[in-house]
């Protein structure tokens, strides 16, 4: 039976990301950009330390990848909406390449919905290096200026991890957790002689 003493302190840490997406979402709503903007940052920094305690503790579990995948979206999908609000005349200049950018990452989302019934929480490499560009940008974009060479260098490794991503739902009959990249799912098979459905 599934209770809170069956959670860790990493788990913890997710779900203060999804904790506190509503009062993230009141920010917004009030305008407030500088709190929403301290608030975030913080939401970014438990991302990049929950992985991190899980692994040095030996705490992972395909629950606390799930748990950090979601946090992860909401994080993104709060900071997306920030920006939307708060940099206006910035995604009006940029409106059609944002909307290339999502496109596939809707894309990649209902793929996987349709074979596993869940989102992927691959974690790979690529997914990790495209979530600190992109949050070094938002956070960027929102204390100071927008950065226009990061900018498209977060569009540019997005869609990188977003076809990485859609590629290994097709290479993966079950969902799983913590795959490093294609690379190195082909080259374990190789080395081991498993196959990696």
């Amino acid at each position: 039976m599934l209770t809170f003493k069956n959670f860790n302190i990493a788990d913890w840490i997710s779900f203060y990301r999804i904790g506190v997406s509503p009062f993230l979402l009141f920010l917004i709503f009030i305008n407030s950009k500088e709190i929403f903007s301290w608030f975030l940052l913080l939401s970014y920094t438990t991302d990049m330390i929950d992985g991190m305690v899980a692994r040095k503790l030996k705490i992972t579990s395909a629950r606390g990848s799930q748990l950090d995948s979601f946090g992860d979206q909401i994080t993104f999908l709060i900071g997306l909406i920030g920006v939307f609000v708060f940099e206006k005349q910035f995604i009006k200049a940029n409106l059609i390449l944002i909307f290339l950018a999502l496109f596939p990452y809707l894309i990649q989302m209902f793929i996987a919905f349709i074979k596993y019934g869940k989102a992927t929480a691959f974690h790979t490499y690529l997914a990790k290096f495209s979530a600190i560009v992109q949050a070094i940008f938002i956070l960027w974009l929102l204390f100071f200026y927008p950065v226009i060479w990061l900018f498209y260098l977060m569009i540019i490794i997005g869609l990188l991890e977003t076809i990485e991503e859609i590629i290994l739902i097709f290479m993966f009959d079950k969902w799983v957790s913590g795959v490093k990249g294609i690379y190195w799912v082909i080259r374990d098979k190789k080395r081991t002689g498993k196959n990696y459905k």
